[in-house]
């Protein structure tokens, strides 16, 4: 695999664990406000313009800082795209590594392989809105949304996940929060962060407003929801 980026040392991204974390290239959504528009716009094969990272360079750093890292973050662009997901993930946690998977939730059925591989030990999937409005991202197949959810929630506790949306009000409105919360249900981690415009995909967004903390912690307060947090 090539990799459009790196992160040598991440505190924030593995909740619990110090990590490393890599960005794949190319993505099948067309977020506007998508804070990382260069791991994006490239294709969703091994090709990439940019800054570039091989899997030998990677793997040979992890090997390095084995003794200092715990885990790894897989995020995009969209990492299922990549057909040699699977085997650079078995070669990570054939180093002893935790892996944790950053997705928007598009290709179920590679989320599924994944986990029933005991490739994955953490599932970050972002809810980017209610089922109805993704088309406003550029993807309009919500059952690949769905069945996503349910391969997360049918999980349990074998392998840990959250869900997690930025939130720009341009997309979201306020009722928009309550039909997220019905689409993951009641038991999963939600994470709300406020919108970045310092860089995005789309740049007309860069003016664009975000949600505050505090206007975010009251949509939780009035949505009832545990589990359901600012970041």
């Amino acid at each position: 695999m090539t990799f459009s980026g790196f992160e040598k040392t991440d505190l924030i991204n593995y909740p619990g664990l110090v990590a490393s974390t890599v960005f794949t290239c190319g993505c099948n959504f067309r977020c506007p406000y998508c804070h990382n528009p260069e791991f994006v716009i490239q294709g969703s094969d091994e090709t990439y313009f940019g800054e570039s990272y091989t899997e030998d360079e990677i793997l040979a750093y992890l090997t390095k800082r084995r003794a200092l890292l715990d885990g790894l973050v897989i995020s995009g662009g969209e990492p299922t795209l990549h057909k040699d997901l699977a085997p650079f993930m078995r070669r990570v946690k054939d180093m002893g590594y935790k892996i944790k998977l950053d997705t928007n939730g598009s290709r179920p059925a590679v989320l599924k392989d994944l986990i029933s591989q005991g490739l994955v030990d953490y599932v970050a999937m972002d809810i980017k809105a209610p089922l109805e409005k993704y088309h406003l991202l550029g993807f309009t197949d919500t059952s690949a949304i769905s069945m996503s959810i349910d391969i997360l929630e049918g999980l349990d506790d074998l392998v840990d996940h959250e869900f997690r949306t930025t939130c720009p009000k341009s997309i979201l409105e306020v009722s928009d929060f309550a039909k997220m919360a019905d689409l993951i249900g009641q038991k999963a981690k939600w994470y709300l962060q406020p919108f970045n415009p310092k860089k995005t995909l789309d740049p007309s967004y860069n003016e664009e407003s975000s949600y505050s903390s505090e206007e975010l912690e009251e949509i939780i307060r009035n949505l009832g929801r545990k589990n359901t947090f600012v970041r």
